[in-house]
């Protein structure tokens, strides 16, 4: 499977920093505040502390992850020109923003200033997303093409009847989505089964609806209005002649093994 966005290396910077902070907090229960020395060893502490938040989250900020083909593999289907200002400019304009606002996010903690952690939710939920969406999105898609696996398929057919019935839906709901936004298959690991869902903007789909994102269409205008102008129909029917099922069947696989 592509190589897939993951939370694991900030979740990990947490554990390190709050082992840090746990050292900091047992070094002054012995007897260190009552030492004339206490001022310096304090303001040597924080300065400890500063330096090892910025180290910690310096190196878990986000990247733009590398396409797995050319610009101008997906050709005739999504021209080179759309797949460069798609990934290059406004893929990493989501990364940078993001990154952006996980730093004013952490001075804010820091400084205790709620107001603004409250103020930053929007920004990290549309441009994370925007993250999310786009790393699938692009392993989602392949020059190659493929099948559904035979678990796969099977999981189709019990869930919608069929793959093209699958199609079709999904088609239907995905050009129906008023303005911006994402059309779904995702599995509902709780009812064991595949839905279909749209998300607007660039909300997560396992944020805000709970089904694990299998494979994704992207239906803001940047993503195919050079080419389709506005035929959405058209476009959202082209993608799925370069839906890359292997990556879709390694996602099924992993969502249903939990």
């Amino acid at each position: 499977m592509c190589r897939t966005v993951s939370t694991e290396p900030r979740a990990t910077a947490s554990r390190k920093l709050g082992q840090i902070l746990g050292k900091g907090r047992i070094a002054a229960t012995r007897g260190i505040d009552s030492s004339p020395l206490a001022p310096i060893m304090l303001a040597a502490r924080r300065a400890l502390i500063s330096s090892t938040i910025k180290d910690v989250f310096a190196r878990s900020k986000h990247s733009l992850p590398d396409l797995p083909y050319d610009y101008k593999a997906l050709e005739p289907i999504i021209s080179s020109e759309i797949m460069e200002l798609h990934h290059s400019k406004h893929h990493a304009t989501y990364v940078n923003n993001l990154n952006v606002a996980e730093e004013k996010m952490r001075e804010a903690v820091a400084k205790g200033d709620v107001n603004t952690q409250i103020a930053l939710g929007p920004a990290i939920k549309f441009n994370g997303g925007g993250h999310l969406n786009h790393s699938i999105f692009w392993c989602n898609l392949s020059p190659n093409g493929s099948n559904p696996d035979a678990a796969l398929a099977q999981q189709i057919s019990k869930d919608f009847g069929s793959l093209e019935e699958m199609k079709k839906r999904l088609s239907e709901m995905t050009v129906a989505i008023q303005g911006s936004g994402w059309g779904w298959l995702g599995y509902d690991q709780k009812a064991k089964s595949l839905r279909l869902a749209t998300c607007a903007n660039q909300d997560p789909l396992q944020a805000t609806t709970g089904l694990v994102p299998l494979f994704g269409i992207d239906v803001w205008e940047h993503a195919y209005y050079l080419q389709y102008k506005n035929v959405r129909p058209v476009y959202v029917q082209a993608i799925f002649d370069i839906i890359n099922w292997q990556d879709i069947n390694a996602r099924f696989k992993s969502a249903t093994s939990c």
